[in-house]
């Protein structure tokens, strides 16, 4: 750990800009001297009270405001707290904020300096505080969920209770290895029952990582490439899709030359539509490298709609892993079509919200309802880690040899560890944080 900071810190905690109302929120063992300093008093915990704020420095009013005070450790960051609720004019934050850089001990927050000490003072683990990130980034009501989830602790129990099984195993092996040659030990009955449980905990882990990935896919947006040739109607669709024009429309083939993204929300899922260059022969550099990322993106895609004009074939897409929607486009130039299946029109709306439909269903079979256990890569390496060292304890040489069974679960409770924090908290604070924003 490095060494503690004891600066007391401020930072607004409202948006920026002009606002009815802008909070500052102050956090350190100086907060208590900040309300005294500025309104003359400290006021009851947890009541907002009026105070007339003033600069220490000569004693002018910066402005009339609600003032609160909340006593550590029970609060956000675990020390003593304080809120300052302005008018949200610019030059009445600007004033306090500078009031505040003038006082000893305070200095200004940086990205997710509150959260990352509620991380070091205990009131959050590391997976509760990246669930802090996910809910302020949440765009959709599924995205919600899910921070709202892991916010209340759902994978930190899960984890801890894997966590402290694995710690009775490693307890276990290593009573054998200590207690070997004593007469009350019985190595054969608990070498069985020891690996009976390493086992179950194996079996345990390796179901919540078979889960699809659904928890970082809701978290990144459920991608549904448009694949096609030339004027096969893929941005054309993806304008009627977004309901603005996002890409540019033409009857010259190739235009569309890179990737254009456009986010949706269907049904408090998050859609993100990909309108890509067309697919066809072409000797032009330029188009090729577009048509070369356009098969990129339709094999990384958990969705792809293959737009099929009226006098064309469907697209050859290669080695499309993903999930494949057959979408017929330019309805009204089919005239007593009797084709089956989705047909869209983008000039008339006809078909479109079928389509939409058929992308929600499918959004909600990839993504879930917000109910994953493992929302980010860094939760799901740790527990590939610890299932790795549990395979290596079944399967090798620690059904013998006490020593290694007891460094396999050793180092399976170390990797479990890194989901909450609780090891290795260091090598991944700085980068947590940087993604934050000020005052949070």
């Amino acid at each position: 750990m490095s060494a503690p900071d004891t600066d007391t810190l401020f930072a607004p905690a409202s948006g920026f800009g002009r606002a009815a109302v802008a909070v500052i929120r102050v956090s350190g063992p100086a907060a208590r001297d900040v309300l005294i300093a500025l309104g003359g008093g400290v006021p009851a915990p947890r009541r907002l009270s009026l105070r007339t704020l003033r600069d220490p420095a000569d004693g002018r009013v910066l402005d009339a405001a609600l003032v609160a005070f909340f006593p550590g450790p029970n609060t956000y960051s675990g020390e003593d707290m304080a809120e300052l609720h302005l008018h949200g004019g610019l030059a009445v934050r600007a004033g306090v904020l500078a009031a505040l850089a003038r006082l000893p001990g305070c200095r200004p927050a940086g990205p997710g300096a509150f959260t990352r000490r509620a991380v070091l003072n205990g009131r959050l683990d590391l997976a509760e505080a990246e669930a802090v990130a996910d809910l302020i980034d949440a765009e959709t009501e599924g995205q919600r969920r899910q921070a709202l989830r892991q916010l209340d602790g759902a994978l930190s129990r899960q984890v801890a209770a894997w966590r402290a099984e694995a710690i009775d195993c490693l307890a276990g092996a290593e009573a054998a290895l200590d207690f070997s040659d004593e007469g009350d030990v019985d190595d054969a009955g608990l070498d069985a029952a020891l690996f009976g449980r390493a086992e179950a905990l194996r079996g345990a882990i390796a179901a919540a990582l078979a889960d699809g990935r659904r928890g970082e896919r809701l978290r990144d947006g459920f991608f549904v490439v448009l694949a096609g040739a030339p004027n096969a109607g893929k941005s054309t669709l993806l304008n009627a899709l977004a309901r603005r024009e996002v890409a540019i429309v033409s009857d010259v083939p190739g235009t569309t030359r890179d990737a254009i993204e456009v986010r949706l929300d269907l049904g408090g899922l998050p859609v993100v539509l990909v309108d890509t260059a067309g697919l066809r022969e072409t000797d032009e550099a330029i188009e090729v490298a577009g048509i070369g990322r356009t098969r990129a993106r339709i094999a990384d895609a958990d969705l792809v709609l293959a737009l099929v004009p009226p006098d064309g074939a469907a697209p050859d897409l290669g080695a499309a892993g993903a999930r494949t929607l057959t979408v017929r486009t330019k309805g009204d130039l089919r005239p007593g079509s009797t084709e089956g299946g989705l047909t869209v029109s983008a000039r008339t709306g006809a078909g479109l919200p079928a389509l939409l439909d058929a992308v929600r269903l499918e959004a909600e079979a990839g993504l879930g309802a917000g109910d994953a256990l493992i929302t980010r890569t860094r939760h799901r390496a740790a527990l590939e880690a610890a299932l790795a060292h549990l395979d290596r304890l079944l399967a090798g040489a620690g059904r013998a040899l006490p020593e290694l069974a007891a460094e396999d679960l050793r180092l399976a409770v170390r990797a479990l560890g890194e989901v909450g924090g609780h090891v290795g908290v260091e090598d991944v604070l700085d980068r947590l944080f940087a993604g934050f924003c000020i005052g949070k």
